[in-house]
């Protein structure tokens, strides 16, 4: 197809009228496809401030149920709960008991909001004294977390958070053949119908400090290198991870971070078009536009909004973000 150029063709006439750039937009943010991450504790009107991500806390049950229905009236897609448990052990046994934060967190919503979908975070560092993603063993010469041992207890937190009624799990280990334990779990137990979102390609990215905090979950010696996945490693492996978790019985499959990693997202939609792509816009990317928006150095609405655009734009059909409340109002 042949095409001519100025002055015949002015790209301009779709910008002028604020109708037709509305009219041609292909890209469009929905409250309905955007997650709200909490963190909840134990407790009674416990309404904590996290210092690095101002307007976030922690929260006790009771206090999250009203987050949760206010996130309900706003039409949100859901929430994402993350505990943090009274106590911590090297099992990290609070996230595995009926009894435990989570349990309790999702009786509390499901009082004020229960249509709200309820996805829970499947993991340990949140839960263990030193802050590793399972039971630790020694590997070779190192200390390191036990790979094998620890897909047991994934599959026995997936199904507690599904005995206490949640409507997702969503394992964020990296932990190898961790989807397939949990979908196995979660099928002998009568759970069939519930679906898991895996965090397939998750990064050992420096854009997770506040969260550390939020979730006080900071590894207690060394890092998350040897099992979350490497930035500069190639897109191929992304892919390859995701693959294995759809093999393992994935329903939905997501990339963390996303605003550093849009080039996975787009790889990943585009290599598996039927299947429903979520992005977590991370603490650290919520952060430093707060602290800049402080500062009078950026418009807090504007950067919010277009870089939720582009995470939605380069194939996301979830977003889970910090600013969803946020965006329900502005977008209203």
């Amino acid at each position: 197809m042949s095409v001519s150029g100025f002055p015949t063709v002015r790209m301009r006439r779709l910008r002028y009228n604020p109708a037709i750039r509305q009219l041609v937009r292909r890209t469009r943010l929905s409250p309905a496809n955007l997650i709200l991450p909490l963190f909840v504790r134990p407790g009674e009107k416990l309404r904590r401030p996290i210092g690095a991500m101002p307007g976030n806390f922690q929260l006790s049950p009771d206090l999250l149920a009203e987050e949760a229905a206010q996130a309900a009236r706003l039409g949100l897609g859901g929430i994402m709960l993350f505990g943090i448990p009274q106590t911590k052990d090297p099992l990290g046994s609070d996230s595995t008991s009926p009894e435990g934060i989570i349990p309790q967190a999702i009786r509390a919503v499901r009082q004020t909001a229960p249509e709200l979908l309820i996805v829970t975070d499947v993991c340990f560092c949140e839960y263990t004294d030193h802050g590793h993603c399972g039971p630790l063993s020694k590997i070779g010469q190192r200390i390191d977390v036990d790979n094998d041992a620890t897909l047991k207890l994934l599959g026995q937190q997936a199904v507690v958070h599904a005995q206490a009624g949640a409507d997702m799990v969503a394992p964020s280990g990296m932990i190898d053949g961790m989807v397939g334990a949990i979908r196995q779990a979660l099928d002998a137990a009568g759970y069939q119908h519930l679906p898991i979102m895996s965090y397939a390609a998750k990064y050992a990215s420096a854009m997770y400090g506040p969260f550390r905090e939020a979730a006080e979950s900071a590894p207690q010696f060394g890092d998350r290198r040897s099992y979350q996945m490497d930035p500069a490693s190639s897109a191929g492996q992304a892919l390859r991870e995701i693959e294995l978790d759809l093999a393992e019985g994935a329903d939905i499959v997501m990339v963390k971070p996303a605003l550093c990693y849009l080039d996975i997202i787009r790889a990943a939609s585009e290599r598996w078009p039927g299947v429903p792509l979520a992005a977590y816009n991370v603490s650290g990317e919520f952060s430093m536009v707060k602290a800049a928006a402080a500062n009078g150095w950026l418009d807090e609405r504007a950067v919010a909004l277009e870089m939720l655009t582009a995470i939605k734009r380069a194939g996301a059909d979830i977003i889970l973000t910090y600013w969803a409340k946020d965006v329900a109002n502005w977008l209203a």
